[in-house]
């Protein structure tokens, strides 16, 4: 069994800054493996363990991803890809699915590839179903339990009270939830190990795609603003008389402020 895992470094955060392009400003911020990502990479690992299947770990991102890659490798992944190159700045998460994509099909022969949800940078949820429409694969989204079975996988799914199973042929593309697990901790041996491994680079040149649908330029969506939103300062009245009298002041005062 062979596993492809994709993972984003975030900057370790809470307040970032943009550029005019909308694109995040990355210089300086103290970055780490989206959280989100490591329940994808845990998940991974477990079936390892279970299976023996063989992981591999892939990131878009500039050189410095590479750090991620190596953490990855540290917890136990086998291999590691990072697709870095200038005309990939600045994508949104369709330009980012698609260079994605076209590195897996270039990768080729995987029975699984994991994603977390989200990444905590864009809270979008978008990359890893965009991923599985351009790879024509079954998704089965927000799992917070996975079994693999002969060719097949079926997953669990929160729905409010109720949870749905959901099984689909491999392979496939599970987006994974926090409640999936709780990513391990490296062990110190596999922390030295990661940096003996070699981490396979590849550029717009190496994935054969559309110039134009890498990076802003084959980007359909574009960040108008981007701003922490200012908080309201709260200001309490307490309104006296019967519950009937104070009832009818909230309303009056409601009505005032156009709230009913």
């Amino acid at each position: 069994m062979k596993i492809i895992v994709c993972i984003k470094q975030v900057p370790d955060v809470t307040e970032v800054k943009w550029d005019e392009n909308g694109s995040l400003i990355r210089s300086g911020l103290p970055s780490i493996i989206n959280p989100n990502d490591k329940n994808a990479i845990e998940a991974a690992l477990t079936l390892k363990e279970e299976k023996g299947a063989e992981v591999t770990v892939v990131s878009m991102g500039p050189p410095q991803v590479e750090e991620a890659l190596r953490e990855a490798l540290a917890m136990g992944c086998d291999h590691a890809v990072l697709l870095t190159d200038r005309k990939f700045g600045g994508a949104d998460c369709w330009a980012t699915a698609y260079t994605l994509g076209l590195a897996i099909k270039k990768l080729g022969n995987f029975d699984l590839i994991f994603s977390g949800v989200e990444a905590m940078d864009g809270n979008t949820a978008q990359v890893g179903p965009e991923i599985a429409d351009f790879l024509e694969l079954p998704l089965l989204s927000y799992a917070e339990s996975i079994e693999v079975g002969d060719g097949t996988v079926k997953i669990h799914q929160k729905m409010g009270d109720l949870t749905r199973v959901i099984e689909g042929p491999m392979p496939a593309l599970i987006t994974c939830e926090k409640e999936l697990n709780v990513p391990r901790i490296p062990r110190m041996d596999l922390v030295f190990e990661c940096f003996e491994k070699e981490i396979q680079v590849l550029g717009m040149a190496d994935v054969d795609g559309e110039v134009g649908n890498f990076g802003l330029k084959g980007s359909p969506t574009r960040l108008r603003k981007v701003f922490s939103p200012k908080r309201a300062k709260a200001q309490v009245e307490f309104l006296d008389g019967t519950p009937k009298e104070s009832s009818q002041k909230l309303v009056e005062k409601l009505q005032e402020i156009n709230a009913i």
